[in-house]
């Protein structure tokens, strides 16, 4: 009870209360999901000024449920891949998919070619929707599909809205991989991008995961936080070049804002 009266004045994100344990290991978890960094029990313990043996044994629970895992000296924790998973579900099969598939397709219409909604998980990029072109020529790439954030244009989006330390944590585990001769292999190519990608307001793949390929894209704008869903259009660039995707800035624009406004209504952002 005494714990409790403790984080009284804490913010109703960050209170860890319930009728019963596991809401309180849910709530636990939506603490531990606003994180973008690593966090230690000690971190937890001086955040939510609970006593320490009860969060370390709802670490415990929640790690050995494949929810969090440890991180670094194994003494830090971060999201584990059951959670990420569930988040990507939850995504991918959202009730307001309709919506945002009816605004994707409006998009491919007025600009011709194959459009897609993107978030980030981890180093790689998940398709949360598509809607491919009618033209004959095509690359087909369906909801589902990772690629990584390195070379794609959803992925620098995503980058730069990390911190320095934050992207060198996350690319350090990662292998820069080589797709084509146009790929930005080293953490100083990825960096000098980044700077790009913040002046300009939108990220392009100009053939840096699949040769012949040209991707363009913008976040779905958010009024507070990081932004974790992009829209992009995809092209052969037999029918686009990096500057004639220029020209389809204001489109894509249109599109995200109508896609922030469908995750308002919904109560997906704040």
């Amino acid at each position: 009870m005494k714990a409790m009266t403790a984080i009284s004045s804490l913010s109703d994100d960050q209170k860890i209360d319930g009728n019963t344990p596991t809401m309180r290991l849910f709530a636990l978890l939506e603490v531990i999901a606003q994180k973008d960094q690593f966090f230690s029990l000690q971190s937890l313990v001086e955040e939510l000024n609970l006593p320490k043996p009860t969060l370390h044994r709802m670490l415990q629970q929640l790690e050995g449920a494949g929810m969090i895992q440890r991180d670094g000296d194994g003494r830090q924790y971060s999201t584990g891949l059951r959670l990420r998973r569930m988040a990507e579900n939850l995504l991918l099969n959202n009730t307001v998919h309709g919506a945002r598939h009816a605004v994707l397709r409006q998009l491919v219409e007025e600009v011709g070619e194959s459009c897609n909604i993107t978030t980030c998980s981890g180093s790689e990029v998940l398709y949360l929707d598509r809607v491919e072109t009618v033209a004959p020529l095509r690359f087909y790439l369906h909801p589902g599909s990772r690629v990584p954030v390195h070379c794609s244009a959803s992925g620098k989006l995503f980058l730069a809205q990390m911190t320095p330390s934050q992207r060198r944590r996350l690319l350090a585990h990662s292998v820069l991989e080589k797709y084509t001769h146009k790929t930005l292999t080293t953490a100083e190519q990825v960096e000098a991008e980044i700077e790009r990608v913040r002046r300009d307001g939108y990220a392009m793949d100009d053939e840096e995961f699949l040769p012949g390929l040209l991707c363009v894209a913008v976040l779905v704008p958010i009024e507070q936080g990081k932004s974790n869903m992009a829209v992009a259009i995809q092209a052969p660039i037999v029918r686009m070049t990096a500057e004639k995707s220029l020209q389809c800035l204001p489109a894509l624009q249109r599109a995200a804002k109508a896609l922030a406004a469908i995750e308002v209504s919904n109560g997906l952002q704040s």
